[in-house]
């Protein structure tokens, strides 16, 4: 079976190496997955740093003024700790001259850090209410903290009320928060702290099932009875009066360590500490107010040391445990090596799922703000490009249509024109039937690549029903289009050679116009000006404003810039010998016109571009075969571009595609196309978790911009504005998929894969210029 593959705007059959690059087809699907895998891993990665810093799932609403006539009077009126052992809920108090010091909302990498070495010089330990996405974030910070003595407690993991969350979010909120403190120091925790929380003279109807459900799991709830409120940064004199206990009674005092500047607190905490102590206080944690009172239970009810009430206590949510693993020992156990009381060792499956979370994390830390500062270049270079385009083009227009500008005395000479053909019998007899209207002398060269459809008998029949006797039909045995055109050139008996495609159709006077720049001695090569045929189908309507907009304005600013980087295939026009001088079109990539055009470059010759000589031809018509050529065309651009690094060492003149061109090409080309997805996957994450209203704005800016080029470009081109209607939905659903195509062929590239062509069906519907103008 014959396969083929298409050029820009046309299609042609296989050569020796597109056939052997068939057999890499089978690698193609794993390739798509590959490159949708990684699109995907970017947007998990976004996901879960904005889940990190509560932009995802975030919940501000925090309860207030609710009534407490379900929960417990003596629990109202009970202290700061509230556990649930043998499942009857009790609160503990702290003794009588003792503070059980408390930090919240961390960790911070700034203050935690200066709390701790504040902490351990003055032998005194602490227990911290962490919130699991910090502890996640800063892993290193909790490590120490627990090395040096210190105990922990879950604060949530994303700082959420929990009265306002269902029974899942609030499962989830805990275990996350357990697998962080895993991964983190290898420890889980037995202590809760509610955010929002203060006495428990606050808790509601609808915070007490939170706590009741908690408990049941093993966990011991912490409130406060003396806050510092540091947090609102009343001075230092204020911190130190307001978390001072009331005639030396015992508290769980409140500070924080995060959540805002804590330079007061940082400032308060040493002169706190030793006036607490002058006045005969000691510290401990919040397991040591525990273990003290079930040290003076055990007194009172003459039970043995060693036997805890409620020690078996404790559910799947704190790994099993509430009550002292180590005895009374535990509360200064982080000094000498072993756990606090409440403290569990993280094993098996929950430690290894902690250090992914960590990990995951701090991929996330490091690639998200990678990928904004992509982002920033990605956004400056598509802005410069538009800014160069708009100025080089109009430039370029100015430059060659004022009255004065003349290429040299005019081309009037025959020239060839070249039509390679692959099963072309929907299009071929309109090809010739625009040819047959040109106002400038040619001879027609149509080369029949092994067609099987009869190509060559219409080519005959239609050139003696117009009465043509300039054209001359070539078979040749399949071998692509590549050989077909080299034929041609061979073959050719004029000096400029035009090449086109069997599908497409020139304007009366497109030849006389595409040849006039080869008055220029020094130019080699000529790009027309393609324009897409097939233009009132959405598909249709969105190519016709990617050609116009995007490869005639880069082609007017390559042209100025003297880089030209591709003569279209559907329409170019060559120095015979100039091609036969750098080798002919190469088969050694997929894209024989941008081969050819750099070449020519390394060649020293010119390529200029010519805007009025237009050619129409037959776009793809679907989603599949649109996506089929432009990879091929991606993959075809880079493999060229490959082929011909060396140009950014060539000299002189022949070097400027390499030092100019080149740059820009993979630049504008490739670079950018391939990040530019960030751009809208930052858009789409801003407006569902963000701020809607501020990225649809910035979203609707930077349209406005490309509807200004895009608008000149149609006036230049004398184009019908209302495409442009089209280009909102053109944004949202075919750049995507352009930016797909890209991603897609890069993987391939990278992955060291080759393209098979495969047919693209044609229905010949572009006929005449003037049907479709």
């Amino acid at each position: 079976m014959t396969t083929t593959r298409p050029s820009r705007g046309r299609r042609r059959a296989p050569s020796r190496i597109e056939r052997a690059a068939g057999k890499a087809a089978a690698l193609q699907k794993p390739r798509v997955i590959l490159a949708g895998l990684l699109l995907l891993a970017l947007t998990s990665v976004l996901l879960l740093d904005g889940y990190l810093r509560a932009e995802v799932g975030g919940d501000q609403r925090v309860r207030t003024g609710a009534g407490t006539s379900k929960v417990p009077d003596d629990i109202l009126d009970g202290g700061p700790i509230l556990t649930f052992r043998g499942g009857r809920a009790t609160t503990v108090s702290v003794p009588d001259k003792t503070i059980a010091l408390t930090f919240d909302d961390g960790p911070n990498p700034t203050w935690t850090p200066e709390i701790l070495e504040i902490l351990e010089k003055y032998d005194v330990p602490a227990t911290f209410f962490l919130v699991g996405s910090m502890v996640s974030r800063y892993p290193d910070i909790v490590k120490d903290m627990v090395a040096q003595g210190n105990e922990v407690g879950i604060h949530t993991f994303t700082h959420v009320d929990l009265s306002y969350q269902s029974d899942a979010r609030v499962e989830r909120e805990m275990e996350q928060t357990q697998l962080a403190l895993a991964g983190a120091a290898g420890i889980t925790t037995t202590l809760f702290r509610a955010p929002y929380s203060s006495k428990t003279d606050a808790i509601d109807n609808y915070s007490w099932p939170v706590y009741q459900r908690l408990g049941e799991d093993g966990y011991t709830s912490v409130f406060v009875d003396t806050d510092s409120d540091d947090w609102k940064r009343p001075g230092v004199s204020n911190i130190i009066k307001w978390a001072t206990p009331e005639d030396g009674k015992g508290a769980s005092v409140l500070f924080h360590d995060a959540g805002g500047e804590r330079s007061q607190t940082i400032a308060a905490l040493p002169t706190y500490i030793e006036k607490m102590k002058a006045a005969g206080y000691t510290f401990t944690t919040i397991s040591g107010v525990t273990q003290a009172q079930d040290a003076a239970a055990r007194e009172t009810s003459g039970q043995e040391a060693g036997t805890l009430p409620g020690g078996e206590t404790g559910g799947a949510g704190a790994d099993g445990a509430d009550g002292g693993a180590d005895g009374a020992d535990g509360a200064d156990g982080g000094a000498d090596g072993r756990l606090q009381a409440a403290h569990r060792e993280a094993t098996g499956l929950t430690l290894y799922e902690g250090k992914a979370l960590v990990a995951a994390v701090t991929v996330a830390e490091w690639t998200v703000p990678t990928l904004s500062v992509g982002l920033a270049v990605v956004g400056v270079a598509v802005m410069g490009r538009f800014g160069m385009m708009l100025i080089l083009a109009r430039r370029h227009h100015r430059k060659r249509n004022r009255g004065r500008f003349s290429w040299g005395p005019d081309v009037t000479r025959p020239v060839s024109v070249i039509v390679p053909a692959y099963n072309e019998k929907e299009c071929i007899a309109n090809t010739l039937a625009s040819l047959a209207r040109s106002t400038h002398p040619i001879e027609i060269i149509i080369v029949d690549d092994g067609s099987t459809d009869g190509t060559s008998e219409i080519s005959r029949e239609a050139a003696e029903a117009l009465g043509m006797t300039n054209v001359r039909v070539i078979r040749q045995e399949n071998a692509g289009k590549p050989a077909a055109l080299n034929n041609g050139v061979r073959k050719a008996g004029c000096d400029i050679v035009v090449m086109m495609d069997g599908d497409t159709v020139f304007e009366p006077d497109t030849v006389r116009r595409l040849v006039q720049p080869f008055a220029d001695p020094k130019v080699g090569a000529v790009a027309g000006n393609a324009k897409v045929g097939n233009r009132d189908t959405i598909i249709g309507a969105w190519q016709h404003i990617e050609y116009v907009m995007g490869f005639n304005l880069d082609r007017r600013m390559y042209d100025l810039l003297r880089c030209m980087p591709t003569i279209p295939g559907a329409i170019g026009a060559f120095r015979r010998d100039a091609v036969l001088e750098v080798g002919g079109m190469s088969e050694d990539t997929l894209a024989e016109d941008t081969d050819i055009t750099i070449a020519m470059h390394r060649a020293g010759w010119n390529v200029v571009y010519q805007e009025h000589a237009r050619a129409w031809t037959e776009a793809p018509g679907s989603l599949r075969q649109l996506w089929s050529q432009r990879y091929r065309w991606s993959y075809g651009t880079m493999q060229a571009l490959w082929k011909h690094r060396k140009s950014l060492t060539d000299k002189g003149p022949s070097g400027r595609f390499g030092r100019v061109g080149m740059p820009l090409v993979v630049l504008f080309q490739i670079v950018t196309p391939v990040f530019a997805p960030l751009i809208d996957v930052f858009t789409a994450y801003s407006m569902i978790f963000i701020d809607f209203k501020a990225a649809l704005l910035a979203w609707l800016a930077v349209l406005c911009v490309q509807l200004v080029c895009a608008a000149y470009a149609f006036r230049l081109d004398g184009e019908k504005y209302r495409y442009l209607l089209m280009m909102p939905l053109q944004q949202l659903a075919y750049r995507q998929m352009m930016y797909l195509v890209l991603i897609h062929s890069c993987v391939t590239a990278l992955t060291g894969g080759r393209l098979r062509w495969q047919k693209l069906k044609r229905t010949g519907e572009v006929g005449t210029p003037a049907g479709v103008s």
